[in-house]
């Protein structure tokens, strides 16, 4: 293995970002063996203790597989890495950049967003849907400003997905307010017209209570559509027609 030598602090974490690298980047292919237990505290000039613990976060985000032979097996991410994996190919530099990793985590929230409003209405419980209604109100309580309108927005977004009763879409959710870079990318003048438009959250909240799936649907997609950037081989931003945004 080539590259520069490894800091003795944090020996594990850089090793394990190190091996990650090169396995997203191809120099570590799918179906490749990285080198054998006993050989690699030497080939990465490293103790022993540190590459498990590098080769332990490389098999939990599936990136390999570990044979009962203590064979290790670099594995194909595009179809065993899960969402946590955004996160290090933000940091690699290997996969999409940071642009197109926050447009693909919107879109993602967009369609998460649109089903679970759809499903709360449908299938939310009564308590569910009296939650999201007040904290539908507790949202328009905290506009104008946009870091309280922010955290409001979350908090009920959780709750609308709560209510859906899907386990996966919470899960996601999870990963996509914890601090992902990707979504942290997207700039606030690009979710400003989503997260103005209070009448519409108060809607949404009403669609839900009044058990109306289609129409929470519609809504909750075209309101979360907002926040979506722009591809880049897409129209513009600054091109794009504006949209009217409704003010508290």
């Amino acid at each position: 293995m080539t590259g520069p030598p490894l800091r003795r602090e944090t020996v594990s974490d850089q090793l394990y970002a190190r091996l990650r690298d090169r396995i997203l980047g191809g120099v570590l292919p799918a179906g490749s063996a990285l080198t054998a237990e006993r050989e690699r505290p030497a080939a990465y000039g490293v103790n022993r203790h540190a590459v498990r613990e590098a080769v332990k976060r490389l098999q939990q985000a599936r990136l390999v597989e570990v044979s009962h032979g203590g064979r290790t097996l670099v594995l194909d991410w595009r179809h065993t890495a899960g969402l946590d994996l955004a996160v290090g190919l933000a940091e690699s530099g290997q996969g999409p950049g940071l642009p197109q990793l926050a447009r693909d985590a919107m879109e993602m929230r967009a369609c998460i967003g649109a089903d679970a409003a759809r499903l709360c209405a449908a299938r939310g419980s009564d308590a569910a849907a009296r939650a999201v209604l007040a904290a539908a109100e507790r949202y328009a309580a905290a506009g104008p400003d946009l870091t309280a309108l922010g955290a409001a927005d979350v908090a009920w977004w959780r709750l609308i997905v709560e209510g859906s009763g899907n386990l996966a879409y919470l899960l996601a959710f999870n990963t996509l307010v914890g601090g992902t870079p990707a979504t942290a990318e997207v700039p606030m003048s690009l979710r400003t017209a989503e997260l103005l438009d209070v009448p519409a959250h108060l809607r949404l909240a009403a669609h839900i209570a009044d058990r109306e799936p289609e129409a929470a649907e519609r809504l909750a997609r075209e309101l979360l559509s907002r926040s979506i950037p722009p591809s880049a081989e897409g129209t513009p931003a600054a091109e794009r027609p504006e949209r009217p945004v409704n003010r508290p």
